[in-house]
């Protein structure tokens, strides 16, 4: 009827919707799909009884951390913080810091190594004394809370310039400090940065009966305990039988299958691969989700099943010569 330029929902509306239900509510949400695949007959009392639990990683949305581009970027927010406050900054580097962090990428690429280490040098001396110039006039702030997010800055900087190349729990992105570096032994993508996810769902149908992360990428082992006890909590029944991988084995656990076939399922059909939403919360908040979302495709699948069984018995009883009957993703030849 008339053109409208803006999204009739503002985008935030999601954003304060999830805060106001937090992980509770999101579980109670995948504890009503839970529920309603045993209405629509997509699993029954039994299915709880032998479940499937694996691990997976949930990838961040952020680019892959080089020392270059994080210092930087800690550069360049210092900068932005500062101009925000009103700080006068001896010098803020803004012609020397993006050439030679373009240079020291070449010398990387050229493979000249003893180039690249001196010009990552002193790119972080260019972070640093912002860093130690903003810290310096950070008493002329008057507004609390410029001050406190110029000080968590600060913290994050000094924390990203102290850290060496084998130390553990690493900052990988200013906006995601904690983000974990977790290698799976995969071929084609060595580290993978974000946090790891536990999924158990049914033997039989592979219908998600519980799924949460795990941060700070411990044993597969050390988590199995906790996700048995979300599945008894969500599914209203506890497992009899659990089957696992070959990460579980030890701490009296006997590797047996996996679950691949789901977790490549909800990586590609419902956004596990990548979590867009910030911090611990937003990831618990997203995998949990996830699970939801993968269960409702399931019970759609069902009832589409359903729906044509039905359409193909009448088309049997009125006995008319109809043709191909078309539906969504599906085609019923009339029988004969």
């Amino acid at each position: 009827m008339f053109f409208q330029h803006r999204p009739p929902i503002d985008p935030s509306s999601l954003t304060r919707w999830r805060e106001r239900i937090g992980e509770e509510g999101v579980e109670w949400l995948l504890t009503q799909t839970i529920e309603a695949g045993r209405r629509a007959g997509v699993i029954d009392t039994r299915s709880t009884r032998d479940v499937i639990v694996d691990t997976t990683v949930m990838e961040k949305a952020i680019a892959h951390p080089t020392d270059t581009r994080l210092s930087e970027r800690a550069r360049l927010r210092l900068v932005g913080l500062a101009r925000e406050a009103g700080i006068e900054l001896r010098q803020s580097y803004a012609r020397l810091g993006p050439r030679l962090a373009r240079q020291v990428g070449r010398y990387a690429h050229a493979r000249q190594f003893e180039r690249m280490r001196k010009g990552l040098r002193t790119l972080k001396g260019y972070t640093g004394c912002v860093m130690r110039d903003v810290a310096r006039r950070l008493h002329t702030v008057t507004d609390d809370a410029l001050r406190a997010r110029i000080e968590g800055q600060l913290a994050l900087v000094a924390r990203l310039l102290r850290q060496k190349p084998r130390d553990k729990r690493k900052l990988y992105a200013l906006h995601e400090p904690d983000v974990d570096c977790i290698s799976k032994g995969k071929a084609h993508k060595r580290y993978e940065f974000g946090c790891k996810v536990s999924v158990a769902t049914t033997h039989r149908e592979g219908f998600v009966v519980g799924t949460r992360p795990i941060p700070g990428n411990p044993c597969d082992g050390h988590t199995l305990h906790e996700a048995v006890e979300q599945v008894e909590i969500l599914a209203d029944a506890r497992p009899r039988r659990v089957f696992v991988d070959r990460g579980y084995r030890g701490h009296g656990i006997e590797p047996a299958t996996g679950t691949e076939p789901t977790i490549g399922h909800m990586k590609t059909d419902g956004r596990l691969s990548r979590s867009p939403l910030k911090g611990t919360i937003g990831d618990a908040l997203h995998a949990v989700l996830c699970g939801a979302g993968h269960n409702i495709r399931l019970i759609l699948a069902r009832l589409q099943a359903l729906l044509a069984e039905i359409l193909v018995t009448l088309l049997r009883l009125m006995g008319d010569a109809t043709p191909i009957l078309t539906l969504p993703n599906r085609q019923i030849a009339h029988p004969a």
